[in-house]
């Protein structure tokens, strides 16, 4: 049997503290010197939570490659993880909430190849008949729609080079101590 406790992020145990406005969207303009104590002692408690998770590094890595996420994660603030992907070059595509936001009365996300399709089937339809065929908004029609067009008219972009995990934590380490960039000799 195995330990399914050793493999669980430590930031599930202090749900309360990762979810606290402070770590997660920042000290308010203005704040008062007990605030900026108390928000300080969080950002060292949430430090140590980290310090000791057996998945910091992979948590690290993916909230600098893979996901653009709010509050404080991997022992890095939102600042300091934007640093890290300018100094990697890496650029992380923020969710696509208009997609998320297509959603029949049903529950049931609208798939946005469905509603190319089924335009392309039926070029004289209205876009409006076109909702009530899918059983969405015409403005999630229309959504989809601009979506297709700007894909269509865009130029493939060049695979970017994805950091190893050994390249986020070094330059992580770099930012989070204030150390300036290595320049090569």
């Amino acid at each position: 049997m195995t330990d399914r406790a050793a493999d669980r992020p430590s930031c599930i145990e202090f749900a309360d503290l990762y979810q606290h406005p402070v770590l997660d969207e920042g000290l308010p303009a203005g704040a008062s010197g007990d605030d900026r104590r108390q928000a300080a002692m969080m950002v060292r408690k949430a430090e140590n939570v980290c310090q000791s998770c057996p998945l910091l590094t992979s948590c690290l890595y993916d909230a600098v490659v893979k996901h653009d996420v709010s509050g404080y994660v991997a022992q890095t603030t939102p600042r300091q993880r934007a640093e890290i992907r300018r100094r990697l070059g890496v650029t992380v595509t923020p969710e696509d909430l208009d997609t998320l936001a297509g959603v029949t009365a049903g529950g049931r996300q609208v798939d946005h190849d469905e509603v190319v399709r089924l335009r392309r089937a039926n070029p004289d339809e209205s876009l409006e008949t076109l909702a009530h065929r899918l059983g969405c908004s015409l403005s999630t029609v229309k959504r989809h729609l601009r979506r297709a067009r700007a894909a269509a008219s865009a130029a493939p972009a060049p695979a970017p080079r994805v950091p190893t995990p050994d390249e986020v934590v070094a330059v992580a380490r770099e930012v989070v101590s204030g150390q300036r960039p290595r320049v090569a000799a």
